[in-house]
C-alpha cells in the first residue's frame, strides 16, 4: 500500500489559501491585509489561525512583515460575537495573546500601517509591531473595561513600555481613544500619512530596513528585546557572531573603498 508523500514546507504563501487575510509576497517582505470589512476587520478565530500560518512561514523564511487593514479600518477589535461566548478556559488558552506574542518575536521587523479604527485586539496587534505609522483617521485605544473584560493580549505591559504608565492607565482604565495627532505626540505612531500613500510609506520604511544587513537586523531585534539582566553579556555575544559574518567584512570594505575613492576624487578636483 503506497504511503502518502510527506507535505513539503511552503516556499511561498498561497494567497488563495486565506479567507480573512489578503497576502502579497515579495523577495524581502510580506504584506498582509486584515480582510473582514463587513465587521471592520474584527479579529476572529479564523483570522488568528491564518496569522499563525503567516508566522510559521516567516519563522522559516524570514522577511519584513507589513500588516494593514482593508477598506479604511485596521481592526476594530476582537470579534465580539465570538468573545461574548468565550468562558474561563478560553481565556486561559490566550488565543490572541499567543498570536500577538508570536508576531512580536518574528525574526525580521514588523510594520503596522494603521488607518481608521485600531481598537481592542486590533490595538494590541499594533502594539506587537516594531513600527507603527498611521493616517489622520487613526483612532487607537483599548475599550475592553467598558465591555466587562480587560485588554489581556499584551496591552497591560506593552502599552506601559510604549507610552508610559500614566497615559497607559488612561487608555486601559478610563477608555481613552487617541486620535492620530495625540498618538504621534507620544510616539505611539511615528508618522502620519494621508490614506492613499500610507502603504507607500510603509514600503519606504521596509526599503530602509531591507538596505541593512539582514543578519544584523535580526540579531539587533533579538538583543533589543532581551531582558535587562541579559545585558551586556548578550550584546557582546551577539557582536561576536556578527564580527565573523561575511557581510560585515564585505560591507565595511565597501565603505572603506568608497571613502578612499571620494578622497582621491576630491584630491584630483573631480568632485565639488
Amino acid at each position: 500500500m503506497a504511503q502518502d508523500s510527506p507535505q513539503l514546507p511552503e516556499k511561498q504563501l498561497d494567497p488563495a489559501g486565506f479567507s480573512t487575510l489578503l497576502i502579497e509576497e515579495q523577495e524581502d517582505r510580506l504584506t498582509v491585509l486584515l480582510n473582514r470589512p463587513e465587521v471592520r476587520n474584527a479579529i476572529d478565530q479564523q483570522m488568528v489561525d491564518e496569522l499563525h500560518r503567516v508566522c510559521e512561514y516567516l519563522e522559516r523564511e524570514p522577511k519584513i512583515l507589513i500588516i494593514a487593514g482593508s477598506e479604511g479600518v485596521f481592526a476594530s477589535g476582537a470579534d465580539i460575537g465570538q468573545l461574548r461566548d468565550r468562558r474561563r478556559d478560553d481565556a486561559l488558552r490566550g488565543i490572541n495573546s499567543t498570536i500577538f506574542a508570536r508576531i512580536a518575536k518574528l525574526p525580521m521587523p514588523v510594520i503596522a500601517a494603521i488607518d481608521g479604527y485600531c481598537l481592542g485586539g486590533g490595538a494590541e496587534l499594533a502594539y506587537a509591531a516594531d513600527f507603527r505609522i498611521g493616517t489622520p483617521a487613526v483612532r487607537i485605544g483599548n475599550p475592553e473595561t467598558g465591555l466587562g473584560i480587560m485588554a489581556a493580549a499584551g496591552a497591560t505591559w506593552r502599552l506601559k513600555e510604549l507610552v508610559g504608565e500614566p497615559l497607559a492607565k488612561e487608555i486601559l482604565l478610563a477608555g481613552a481613544v487617541l486620535r492620530a495627532e495625540e498618538a504621534l505626540r507620544i510616539n505611539l505612531i511615528t508618522g502620519i500619512y494621508e490614506a492613499p500613500v500610507l502603504m507607500d510609506a510603509a514600503h519606504k520604511l521596509a526599503d530602509r530596513i531591507a538596505r541593512q544587513d539582514p543578519l544584523a537586523v535580526r540579531i539587533t531585534k533579538t538583543v533589543f528585546h532581551a531582558p535587562a539582566e541579559a545585558h551586556p553579556v548578550i550584546d557582546t555575544l551577539a557582536q561576536g557572531i556578527l564580527f565573523e559574518s561575511q557581510a560585515k567584512f564585505d560591507r565595511m570594505q565597501d565603505f572603506l573603498d568608497k571613502k578612499m575613492a571620494d578622497r582621491i576624487a576630491k584630491k584630483d578636483g573631480t568632485t565639488p
